[in-house]
């Protein structure tokens, strides 16, 4: 995609952000009128898979997308928010392949009818670019969609999805707390707020007993045919495979793609909504998923690229967005799996926004990291200054030192470890904005 293709429909959407508000509408009054206006695409969609949760929704919907596709169906995806390109937030289904990014002309086309569907009214741009979503999806022949939330569930502007194919609810954490309450449970009761009666639901692996009893009592409720991680599937590494179980036996997998042992139960989540919402998958399908996923910016290595010529010689350098303490915990973990397989010192080089707990995200990684270098964000009114980022590290117990870039950052960790016999691991993350910023500079954004 070329600088020009991408700039059509980026300008598009800039008017947009010129006129709207930024932020979130905890309402579905706004995004109803809208797609009225459009004729309700949300109701001539695929089959849709709904994905929310706080952490994990994204792995899962890869997991989902690359099985579906390997068993030959072509699959919608929607995610957000994106990291480079506009684009990223909008997958278009192909025959017998893997969907593409939406091409610039088609996205700037939609944008332009959404907007003048809306004629000025009151709305904010999440809502039209998930109008956006609807639109493009219902237009474009598909076998399924998945659509991921965009911030809690039952007040996301992507609600309005009547029955959906299956709700999938992932790990649930502290996160947007001014939204969405200050206790799991409340988050959850969020969260659960895409179930809809009678239509099928996952609940992948909660480490929150109280998340996971609330999701449970109200897909009861809602008399939704249930599966729980844990009671009805799962999933374990055993002699470096992947072995999942539910109802109907054993599979014997290969490791996902996707480092980081998290993501065997975010597979397994992604297996059991494939299936639950009525997709034959063959085991082989399955296996070539695993095999094969992507999913950019999160625990993503860095090989080659502008900006990591910044940093020593030989590092081993990971971007992943992660951002709140429940992330911190699992990127933290699979470090530390790193570190077993492949000893190296670790050094943190992180940027985050003011909406979230930074102490709880550094204290993941104590006694694994030797030393925390702080950034700026660019492309977010919210970023942390760098000076007050490192003075949350401290209070974290790191040894800490606020940069101007993270090309400055990978400099002084190069001049620190010039003299180590072992090239360091370097860990780029704290935010999709600052990974975004990362693979930009780096020339290496997303297909």
């Amino acid at each position: 995609m070329t600088a020009a293709e991408v700039s059509e429909a980026a300008q598009e959407i800039e008017k947009l952000l010129a006129l709207h508000p930024k932020g979130f509408d905890l309402s579905l009054d706004r995004i109803t009128r809208l797609l009225a206006a459009l004729g309700n695409p949300d109701r001539r969609l695929p089959p849709v898979i709904h994905v929310a949760g706080t952490n994990g929704k994204g792995s899962a919907t890869a997991f989902s997308r690359a099985i579906l596709e390997a068993a030959g169906y072509s699959v919608h995806v929607h995610t957000s928010p994106h990291l480079v390109n506009w684009h990223e937030r909008y997958r278009l289904g192909a025959r017998g392949g893997k969907g593409r990014l939406v091409s610039d002309p088609v996205l700037a086309d939609a944008v332009r009818r959404v907007a003048a569907a809306n004629a000025g009214q009151k709305v904010t741009v999440f809502e039209l670019l998930t109008a956006v979503t609807f639109l493009l999806f219902a237009e474009h022949p598909a076998d399924v969609a998945i659509i991921e939330v965009g911030l809690g569930g039952r007040y996301d502007a992507t609600n309005v999805i009547a029955r959906p194919a299956c709700s999938v609810i992932m790990p649930i954490s502290l996160d947007h707390q001014a939204y969405l309450g200050d206790r799991v449970e409340l988050i959850a009761a969020e969260k659960a707020g895409i179930m809809k009666r009678g239509c099928p639901v996952v609940i992948g692996h909660q480490e929150e007993d109280g998340a996971r009893d609330v999701l449970v009592e109200t897909a009861e409720r809602l008399g939704c045919p249930t599966s729980v991680y844990g009671q009805d599937f799962m999933a374990h590494e055993e002699y470096g495979r992947l072995i999942y179980q539910d109802e109907g036996g054993l599979a014997d997998l290969p490791l996902p793609r996707l480092p980081g042992r998290h993501q065997y139960a975010n597979a397994a989540a992604a297996i059991r909504a494939v299936r639950a919402a009525g997709f034959e998958v063959p085991e082989a399908a399955i296996e070539k998923g695993l095999a094969s996923v992507e999913w950019p910016g999160r625990l993503q290595r860095l090989a080659g690229g502008k900006l990591s010529h910044h940093g020593p010689a030989g590092a081993e350098i990971w971007i992943d967005g992660g951002h709140n303490p429940g992330a911190g915990q699992v990127i933290a973990e699979a470090m530390a799996g790193f570190e077993e397989r492949e000893p190296r010192p670790l050094f943190l080089i992180i940027g985050m926004i003011n909406t979230k707990d930074p102490v709880g995200y550094f204290q993941a990684f104590l006694d694994l990291a030797e030393q925390v270098f702080t950034v700026p964000i660019h492309g977010s009114d919210a970023g942390l200054d760098p000076v007050a980022l490192a003075a949350d590290a401290a209070s974290a117990g790191f040894e800490t030192n606020a940069t101007s870039s993270v090309a400055e950052a990978l400099g002084l960790i190069a001049e620190l470890t010039q003299e180590d016999p072992v090239p360091p691991r370097i860990l780029i993350g704290g935010s999709l904005y600052l990974v975004g910023n990362v693979l930009a500079e780096n020339g290496t954004p997303p297909q």
